[in-house]
């Protein structure tokens, strides 16, 4: 028989992935609402249990989907908000083990999506703390392609003056793509950020790509309608 603590991290493992899952669904669909929901239950069950890093990361994974969502529909404040609150469940994962480079992961996409919002005095506040969490996922990680495309977001969007623009987030796709040429997220952003540059012909192959990988994801096909053809 299996020892029981393996059983358990199985079962932690298969509930983990599950989650994401379900959260992944509920943020294709742009189910803002359940998003919510589904955030503040998670936040609330790792109050309950505030000494698993596990708990406090899950979490803050939710208020990142959350966050994802609100800048999607256009309410960056309320991105902004679940960001926030994100960024802090993070870092008391963190701070129980430090030893984890997707939880630096997780940090830094919550700190560059709190720029929107504001993005200079965003950019202030939490664009060195993205970064610097974002570098040492990658450090820590260097073949997480998730890791590159979290670090590319956030170089999307630092204002050019701290750095940020579409040329070095288009870097960091390129590497995430090396790494997993079927990551749609690297796919999307690609995109977004080569639309930015008007390279729109190169935009869309990229959103049709990203919608080949990921046919339910409605930011995508949003972003593929409004780019022009040419």
């Amino acid at each position: 028989m299996l020892p029981k603590s393996l059983i358990l991290a199985v079962v932690l493992a298969v509930s983990a992935t599950a989650a994401t899952g379900e959260l992944e669904k509920l943020r294709n669909a742009q189910d803002r609402a359940a998003l919510d929901a589904r955030a503040q239950s998670i936040h609330a069950d790792a109050e309950k249990s505030a000494s698993d890093p596990k708990k406090w990361i899950a979490a803050a994974s939710a208020y990142s989907y959350a966050a994802e969502v609100a800048y999607e529909l256009r309410d960056k404040g309320g991105s902004m908000r679940a960001a926030e609150a994100g960024v802090r469940d993070a870092e008391k994962a963190i701070a129980i083990n430090g030893n984890v480079p997707d939880y630096y992961r997780v940090l830094g996409t919550l700190c560059g999506q709190v720029i929107p919002a504001n993005p200079i005095i965003g950019a202030l506040s939490y664009g060195r703390k993205a970064k610097d969490a974002l570098d040492k996922a990658i450090q820590m990680d260097p073949k997480s392609a998730m890791a590159h495309v979290a670090h590319g977001v956030g170089y999307y969007y630092l204002p050019a003056n701290f750095g940020g623009g579409p040329d070095n987030a288009i870097k960091d796709y390129k590497q995430a793509l090396t790494l997993d040429p079927r990551n749609a997220d690297a796919y999307l952003w690609m995109g977004i950020a080569l639309a930015k540059q008007h390279q729109n012909k190169l935009a869309r192959e990229a959103f049709t790509k990203a919608l080949q990988l990921e046919p339910d994801r409605r930011w995508t096909k949003q972003q593929l309608e409004k780019t022009p053809a040419q």
